[in-house]
């Protein structure tokens, strides 16, 4: 989150939620090992802890100055649009631009296409997958200008492109601790398939962190 230079107004907002952070969900953490508090191995586990203690306690504990919970007043802006899968892709799309040859081929990382002749001396934008290099859409100053042919491909994917690796399973530790219980109330939400709105009303019966949070 930030604010425009030399626009203080609205740090307060951003200053008190890292406050929130720190002073519920940062200070469970044990710092090093033997220190009271619950143990991260790593990255992975740390933003899913944070995610769960976001969707089931900061989101659902009423602001003292809306008087409404972050998830309600969220929810009441509802249906809200949603983008359609082809603006997604084109939206992660890498390019980079090269200069068309005088065959009309234009090369990227060890691959040739053949691009359409008029192009030819054109410096252009190459649109990409970075996980496919098979299929590049060409433009000319912010222009379509049609798709590149594959003449000759040595590599599939970008150089700096990684794939994702799944996170390893965290080790089940004994004890239980204020974010083992919001992190279990998470992994039991997504288990049933409760969206945002229903977070707003738990099931009958459910485990209210909240309060679980205020005795703490």
């Amino acid at each position: 989150m930030h604010s425009a230079p030399g626009r203080p107004e609205g740090r307060g907002k951003i200053e008190r939620f890292f406050r929130t952070v720190n002073g519920e969900f940062t200070v469970e953490i044990a710092s090093d090992k033997g220190e009271v508090g619950r143990e991260i191995k790593d990255l992975a586990e740390m933003n899913r802890l944070f995610i769960a203690w976001v969707e089931n306690i900061y989101h659902r504990r009423v602001h003292s100055e809306t008087k409404q919970e972050p998830l309600q007043r969220w929810m009441a802006g509802a249906p809200f649009p949603v983008p359609q899968p082809a603006d997604l892709a084109e939206a992660f799309r890498w390019s980079e631009h090269r200069r068309v040859a005088k065959t009309a081929t234009v090369s990227l990382h060890g691959n040739r296409y053949q691009v359409e002749p008029e192009l030819v001396g054109h410096k252009v934008e190459l649109v990409f997958d970075p996980f496919d290099l098979t299929f590049l859409r060409v433009r000319l100053d912010g222009q379509d200008a049609g798709t590149a042919t594959p003449f000759q491909i040595e590599r599939h994917s970008h150089p700096k492109a990684r794939p994702e690796v799944p996170a390893e399973e965290p080790k089940v530790t004994t004890g239980i601790d204020y974010l083992h219980l919001v992190d279990n109330a998470h992994s039991n939400h997504l288990g049933t398939k409760i969206n945002y709105a229903a977070l707003a009303d738990p099931p009958a019966g459910a485990v209210d962190l909240t309060d679980t949070a205020a005795e703490g």
